[in-house]
């Protein structure tokens, strides 16, 4: 869980709010925080019975041909887009560090090269199993999410304090450049929420017994991940716009110079965060496509079954990236609009609905035919029954 944590996307998305960006923040922090618990507690809603992929929870909300045709392509979409940004985010870092280490010598090679390289090294990783293979890659991206996080907080702070712009107002001049901008900016916080659609996987790793159910350690760990999570982004977004106003890039550290060592570092940092979230968002996409693959084209399981799939969707989407980076920070709304606000923000609250209105009408009938049947069986032992027999 600790992978949501990317203090850079609500730093560029306060550029395009900045006072309302606050509260969207906060409001979005409030919201998903409860839409994360839902999930948590549907994971086990029936006895017996684990939900382990939002598919199938959505088949037991919804019924099974509505419910997985209503909720696995929304969550198809999370994954892959989520994928893409993180490809295109660790070619921008990566070239970033090369280009601080460098110096002088830096002839500006283009980011495809370091996006294909990016690819190169989710070619290996793609091979993992599954997701419990994954622990130390994803251990190793959220201590790098943490670090960097820093890094971008304090150097953008010490920048603030010294040469803080004179000027916040909005970038647009224009009324309706700058509603768009805001729009925008509402679905880049969106995407800074995208955990939800791998909550259910991450929770299927966990044991569970009747005496400690799932749901007890995972929500600790939810609980530990969203307060990071809110330390995290409230610092880059305050202490990045303040250093830099409505001129901020969509990634605070491309922005940042000085110290150059220092910078590189973080750099780095970030292609390492991302190169292990990518594998945790692709996993249930990988699952999808072996699963289609034995199933409908009868492929036999295995290590050339998991060649095969998984290097063609990671060079697929690569060669989808290519052009993706002078539209980046558009690419976050559009993605985080469209599919990130119903997998983070309302589908877990329509899901956890049913479940209450499921659990409520049972509770009306109990209430309202259980009295009828005690009634009835004490009238039918009472004409058979003598005081004081």
């Amino acid at each position: 869980l600790l992978e949501k944590q990317n203090g850079d996307i609500q730093l560029f998305t306060m550029k395009q709010l900045w006072v309302a960006g606050t509260f969207t923040i906060l409001a979005s922090w409030v919201i998903t925080f409860y839409s994360l618990w839902q999930l948590v507690e549907l994971h086990e809603v029936v006895p017996g019975k684990r939900f382990d992929r939002y598919p199938e929870l959505g088949e037991h909300a919804f019924g099974p041909k509505l419910g997985y045709w209503l909720v696995m392509p929304q969550q198809m979409l999370v994954q892959v887009a989520t994928d893409i940004v993180y490809m295109v985010t660790g070619g921008k870092s990566l070239m970033k560090f090369v280009e601080l280490v460098a110096g002088s010598s830096f002839h500006g090679t283009r980011l495809t090269y370091f996006i294909l390289i990016f690819a190169a090294v989710q070619f290996v990783l793609s091979q993992t199993p599954n997701f419990n293979s994954l622990k130390g890659v994803s251990l190793l991206a959220a201590v790098m999410s943490v670090s960097y996080s820093m890094v971008a907080f304090v150097r953008s702070t010490i920048r603030g304090a010294h040469h803080h712009p004179q000027s916040y107002q909005p970038r647009s001049h224009k009324t309706p450049g700058r509603v768009f901008d805001f729009f925008n900016g509402m679905g880049t916080i969106a995407f800074a929420f995208a955990g939800h659609s791998v909550v259910l996987e991450i929770q299927a790793t966990i044991s569970s017994s009747p005496e400690v159910p799932s749901k007890k350690p995972m929500w600790k760990g939810v609980v530990a991940a969203y307060l990071i999570v809110a330390f995290c982004y409230l610092s880059v977004a305050f202490a990045g716009y303040w250093a830099f106003g409505p001129f901020v890039e969509d990634d605070v550290l491309i922005s940042l110079r000085k110290p150059s060592q220092l910078i590189a570092i973080a750099n780095l940092m970030v292609f390492i965060h991302v190169i292990g979230s990518y594998q945790v968002f692709a996993m249930p996409v990988f699952d999808m496509i072996e699963s289609y693959m034995v199933q409908k084209l009868h492929y036999k399981p295995g290590r050339h079954l998991r060649l095969f799939g998984r290097s063609s969707y990671v060079c697929y989407f690569n060669s989808f990236n290519w052009n993706l980076p002078p539209i980046f920070g558009g690419l976050l709304g559009f993605f985080g609009g469209l599919v990130f606000s119903s997998t983070s923000y309302f589908l877990p609250c329509i899901i956890h609905w049913i479940a209450s209105w499921i659990s409520i009408i049972i509770g009306i009938l109990i209430a309202l035919l259980a009295p009828i049947g005690g009634l009835t069986e004490i009238i039918i032992s009472a004409q058979s029954y003598k005081m004081f027999s």
